[in-house]
């Protein structure tokens, strides 16, 4: 994709719905586009390119207005710093996806200007593009990973191919996240949890319930939630579960 262009789903407002930072606010900057197509995705309107975008005007209020795309490295670094007033106490920019490594030419020329404006980046992603990482490790602060567990994702993947990924994040601040569903399998639970620790076991895991939605039409039982917390302790120190409490809340 454009080195000088990004093709964007949305720009907007919100609290971290997910992980560590739950709670924090941030602006978050949704790219279009992703490698995977996971059963649980809740973002599947940002799977694919289109023509426009829409970019929240007032923080908070989200009052959205279309804009074509691509949109060029100052417009967003503008509707960035719009955003970002001093009054809001933002934590952080979120740049997520769909999956926002596939678009890394473009990212290797924007992270520095947001770094030049003393802005935190954040990272969200599906933990798959290891060498498109490594290009912009240096202009990331936090790194949150998933693993996907090819039981519950749909997806045809390896837990331990994630481990290439997981060494470039761990320059940085990282955790991991693992959706879970009801037919998630402890097995691939423990596998990753082993991954991890083989990095270092105090890094954050998180077990997150994935929403119902179209495809998954319940959250998993409260005992299977415990047994996968009881079997990844069992491997690393700082095991959590946390659902999605933007989704709980009613906001994006």
């Amino acid at each position: 994709m454009s080195s000088t262009d990004a093709q964007l789903h949305e720009v907007f407002t919100s609290i971290q719905g997910e992980g560590v930072y739950l709670g924090e606010r941030q602006v978050f900057v949704r790219f279009s586009g992703c490698n995977l197509s996971c059963d649980y995705c809740d973002t599947d309107q940002a799977l694919s390119l289109t023509p426009e975008y829409k970019a929240e005007q007032t923080p908070g209020k989200h009052d959205f207005k279309n804009f074509k795309n691509p949109i060029s490295k100052d417009d967003l670094l503008k509707l960035i710093l719009d955003l970002c007033k001093p009054n809001y106490f933002v934590h952080s920019v979120s740049i997520t996806g769909g999956e926002p490594l596939l678009q890394v030419d473009f990212l290797k020329n924007f992270l520095p200007r947001l770094k030049e404006n003393k802005l935190k980046v954040y990272l969200e992603t599906n933990g798959t593009l290891s060498n498109h990482l490594e290009e912009i490790i240096e202009f990331i602060d936090i790194v949150s990973m998933d693993i996907k567990l090819p039981s519950s994702s749909g997806c045809a993947l390896n837990v331990r191919d994630f481990k290439k990924f997981l060494e470039i994040a761990y320059l940085k601040e990282v955790f991991v996240k693992v959706i879970v569903t009801p037919l998630s399998i402890i097995k691939e639970i423990e596998e990753a949890a082993k991954v991890v620790a083989e990095i270092d076991n105090k890094i954050p895991f998180i077990i997150q319930p994935a929403a119902p939605g179209k495809k998954i039409k319940h959250l998993p039982p409260i005992s299977d939630l415990f047994a996968w917390r009881t079997i990844a302790k069992k491997h690393l120190e700082n095991v959590k579960i946390i659902p999605q409490i933007h989704k709980a809340l009613g906001v994006l």
